[in-house]
């Protein structure tokens, strides 16, 4: 009797993605909240608003010298080991950010929380590649990346709450009890992760022996067979900066919107950490709307390049909103809304698109590049609001700078020609795999 392809990744789903979805889910949190802490940190200790950005950002300098030979530690002492120790160690220096009295010391934390975590996206997605098939991946990292707009979804209310309710508690400010109490389910999931994650599906014994041998036997097929690119040929190949391009044009808008969105939401007249902690929940709400339907449709379709070019044209017309918008509260949280949806639309079918392409040492490697270079965003975006901010009052004119790019990411991912149609079952580039 035949294995019902369906079943299996049925118990998959349910078995690998809950573990590595709220690993996700706390990373996000954890890189983000400083976001909410600025709400009142910055007052605290005199911060501004440039001095907050490049805090903020500083965290994307560690984050991209580490990615790679992260990852190549990762290989090396497998994926359980390896990403137990990112999450236990991030989540520490997560923690240690309430000891911030000085600009140093929160640039200091903020690098070492880079170096931290460094490695743990890409190394997820590189497992979970060697759990999905190509022609599942596109639902797989879907659901994967549903868990970063929960983030906001969770995040953001919850810490409205934590700000607003322990003030003074035991002489510490809101802000640092912010930066504990978010901590410590890293920490303790980092412990959870090193006991029960599988490294792959032949250790596991919620499959049958004839789904392993179905699993593998989908696996085996896009393996290369002209043997694995060298890690140097991924820094070679054009496709795989362009794609890093493309994906710094997503992070632009992403980082912009994540390290400000409490600010932004300020800025347009509501007051009250709790109010704008509930209020900052609207725009990933709108994401988690949007990532399913453009999931869904990428799926059904198909196809992915034009999927992700709308929701790069999306993301670019939430924020010329937000500039035209001015103070109108509503307005501007509609812009806030629609810049979020399509920038969190992109991810999940990005990720499928360029792994359909890649295979063996291309896929590992030029995961890491792509994201570790595209990351680096994260240290432009924050710092260039900030400094705008300071220096005119309004953070107008990064957003159009926002805009900017996300017409950039459009016009560079329609120009993809080695993908086609950029369909999953589309062939590895052979000048990546290995084949001739």
């Amino acid at each position: 009797m035949g294995v019902n392809d369906d079943k299996l990744f049925r118990k998959i789903y349910t078995r690998i993605l809950p573990l590595v979805m709220v690993g996700f889910f706390l990373s996000y949190l954890d890189r983000v909240n400083v976001g909410f802490a600025k709400l009142e940190m910055s007052s605290d200790l005199g911060f501004s608003d440039a001095v907050f950005g490049l805090g903020a950002g500083v965290f994307f300098i560690g984050y991209f010298i580490f990615e790679i030979p992260s990852n190549l530690i990762l290989s090396k002492v497998g994926a359980r080991v390896w990403i137990a120790r990112i999450m236990i160690t991030w989540g520490i220096i997560s923690g240690c950010m309430f000891l911030v009295n000085s600009e140093w010391l929160f640039y200091l934390l903020r690098f070492l929380l880079g170096v931290a975590e460094a490695g743990f996206i890409p190394g997820v997605l590189y497992y979970m590649s060697q759990w999905f098939p190509a022609s599942r991946r596109g639902r797989a990292w879907g659901i994967f990346y549903l868990a970063l707009a929960l983030s906001g979804v969770i995040g953001g209310p919850l810490s409205g709450i934590i700000l607003n309710s322990t003030h003074q508690v035991f002489d510490l400010a809101g802000w640092q009890w912010l930066f504990i109490i978010e901590a410590v389910p890293t920490v303790i999931l980092g412990f959870v992760i090193l006991k029960f994650l599988k490294e792959d599906y032949r250790t596991v014994t919620f499959l049958t022996d004839a789904e392993k041998h179905r699993l593998g036997e989908m696996l085996d097929a896009e393996r290369p067979v002209g043997g694995h690119a060298k890690l140097v040929d991924v820094f070679k190949s054009p496709l795989i900066w362009l794609l890093a391009l493309i994906y710094f044009s997503y992070n632009f808008a992403l980082y912009g919107i994540s390290f400000w969105l409490p600010s932004l939401i300020q800025g347009l007249g509501i007051e009250g950490s709790l109010q704008i902690g509930f209020i900052s929940a609207i725009p990933s709400l709108a994401a988690m709307v949007a990532m399913v339907l453009f999931g869904f449709s990428s799926d059904r379709h198909g196809e992915r390049k034009k999927h992700i070019a709308a929701a790069f044209a999306l993301s670019c017309a939430g924020f010329i909103i937000c500039v035209v918008a001015g103070p109108n509260p509503v307005v501007g949280i509609i812009g806030l809304s629609l810049a979020n949806a399509g920038a969190l639309a992109i991810p999940a079918i990005f990720w499928s698109f360029q792994t359909a392409m890649l295979t063996g040492t291309a896929l590992a490697g030029g995961i890491a590049l792509i994201n570790s270079t595209g990351n680096l965003a994260g240290f432009a975006a924050p710092y260039l609001i900030g400094f705008v901010r300071d220096a005119t009052g309004s953070p107008n004119i990064a957003l159009v700078v926002s805009a900017g790019f996300m017409v950039l990411g459009a016009v560079l991912v329609l120009s993809v020609r080695a993908a086609k149609n950029a369909r999953v079952e589309q062939p590895a580039d052979p000048a990546l795999t290995g084949r001739s």
